[in-house]
């Protein structure tokens, strides 16, 4: 059994541990230590969906262990950096079924954990030659590095799995082609307009009865457009592929069981295509020079090149169509207008007594024989009342929950009217469109009120019943016998 570390405790007996700033027990490398090569790929996929490789990858060392036992074991070694690094590659290693230990170049203790927040210490150090002694609360061992495994080997020997949400990612793609269908390709994209570069790559011969290279061809494009993606990726002798990090990328529709974008492994002057189906890994070593597919392309000459002939200019047919507005379901924007048809009337006396003084002041209107036009520009939403409008451009407006058929825009259709200077356009539901001059609109505040009759009321002269005396009131006293005058009542 490990000895838990105390609080402020100086003295360790594993060779190279030390406390931190925080008093954690740490030393200069840390261990994961994994029964198998699956869970070594269960770590590293876990820890790199959140965490890149980068602040590691020059001190990782992965090694394959053997025991006195004969038992084999797999370790991932680096440098601790800080015990905030060691806190999540522990959390990550509990979660694939490893182990978490700290030391130096040969012993290495338990890392701490929920039991003992400030780490662990051994309480006799093992004896040994070994390159490896671990001491843990389940066991003490001593390993034998039988032999290194390369990060980047490990990658290259891992088959992506099936992912079919990756089949719709939109982004730039290489593409794959054998050589009999390369040229039909580079000709198809040039046709389609696609920007996209072009190589001729080689392989070795799959044996020694062939006698020539293997050649394929390889496109980059950095944008696929939608109707091309299940294209390429249904057409015998073309794979599709997405680029994960500079020098690597996996088959469109597989992913690869790590996150390749942080593993900093790869030669940017390289290419690694991860084939999926259990596709070998294809190599491009190194890559080739891409050249763009438009200077590849066959170029036809005529007769005379020298003196081009002037084309004739023909004046085109006119295209007049009339102006449709048609239902949308879109939510409808800037409804500033509304028309109270002559019967409404009466409802919108009634609701200016609702209105507040912020929209009374806001808002114009103007009286025609089809009803009064209301106009209030940020919202017509306080006159819930009649036909609205929404205002497309500064003088035209449509229907509200319409849309205009042509598509043009408001610019467009305000100089197909003629630009009318000082008026504004309203289209009705049937297309057919009304003008009201701006000058006939006024403030609602304007024309409100009605005219209110008032009568004159003449006042008093006050003058003379100020000038009146008041008079003056004096009470003599009683007396001692204040009944003596009375008189007996019969």
């Amino acid at each position: 059994m490990l000895e838990r570390v105390a609080v402020h405790q100086t003295r360790l007996r594993v060779p190279g541990i030390g406390l931190d700033a925080r008093g954690v027990a740490l030393g200069a490398r840390g261990l994961v230590l994994v029964p198998s090569i699956d869970r070594l790929v269960a770590f590293l996929a876990l820890y790199t969906e959140t965490n890149a490789l980068g602040p590691l990858i020059a001190s990782l060392r992965i090694d394959v262990l053997k025991s006195k036992l004969g038992t084999s074991e797999l370790s991932l070694s680096f440098d601790a950096g800080s015990s905030d690094r060691m806190d999540r590659i522990a959390e990550v290693a509990r979660l694939a079924g490893g182990f978490a230990l700290t030391g130096s170049s040969r012993h290495f203790v338990q890392y701490r954990d929920a039991a003992a927040p400030f780490g662990y210490d051994a309480p006799e150090i093992t004896a040994t030659d070994a390159a490896l002694a671990l001491y843990h609360n389940t066991f003490s061992q001593v390993y034998e590095i039988e032999r290194e495994i390369k990060l980047s080997s490990l990658l290259l020997r891992m088959m992506p799995y099936a992912d079919p949400s990756r089949a719709s990612e939109t982004g730039p793609r290489f593409l794959l082609a054998e050589e009999g269908i390369g040229g039909s390709i580079l000709s198809y994209l040039v046709r389609s307009h696609v920007q996209a570069k072009v190589a001729l790559c080689e392989w070795p011969p799959e044996s020694s009865f062939d006698d020539a290279p293997i050649k394929r061809y390889l496109f980059e494009v950095p944008e696929l457009p939608n109707r091309m993606l299940a294209l390429f990726r249904d057409t015998p002798g073309v794979r599709t592929f997405l680029p994960e990090t500079p020098g690597a990328a996996v088959e469109v529709g597989f992913r690869h069981p790590i996150a390749l974008k942080a593993c900093p492994v790869f030669d940017s002057k390289k290419l690694v295509l991860f084939c999926g189906a259990g596709g070998e890994p294809l190599v491009i070593d190194p890559l080739p020079a891409l050249g763009d597919v438009r200077a590849l392309t066959k170029v036809s000459l005529g007769a005379d090149t020298t003196e081009p002939r002037p084309a004739k200019p023909i004046q085109p047919k006119p295209i007049q169509i009339a102006v449709r507005l048609a239902p949308t379901l879109a939510a409808s924007s800037a409804v500033e207008a509304t028309l109270v048809a002559n019967e409404d009337l009466e409802l919108f006396r009634r609701l200016a007594y609702a209105l507040g003084p912020s929209a009374i002041a806001t808002t114009k209107v103007a009286v025609t024989p089809m009803g009064a036009f209301v106009l209030r520009e940020g919202g017509i939403d306080a006159v819930p009342v009649g036909r609205f409008f929404q205002r497309i451009h500064s003088s035209i407006f449509i229907p509200s929950g319409t849309t205009l058929l042509p598509a043009v825009n408001s610019d467009v259709l305000y100089r197909a009217l003629g630009q009318p200077q000082g008026q504004l356009v309203f289209f009705m539901p049937d297309a057919s469109a009304v003008a009201v001059e701006e000058s006939c609109f006024a403030p609602l505040e304007d024309v409100l009120l009605a005219g209110e009759q008032w009568a004159p009321v003449s006042g008093s002269d006050l003058a003379e019943a100020l000038a009146t005396s008041t008079p003056v009131v004096w009470l003599d006293p009683l007396g001692l016998r204040p009944m003596r005058r009375a008189e007996p009542v019969e």
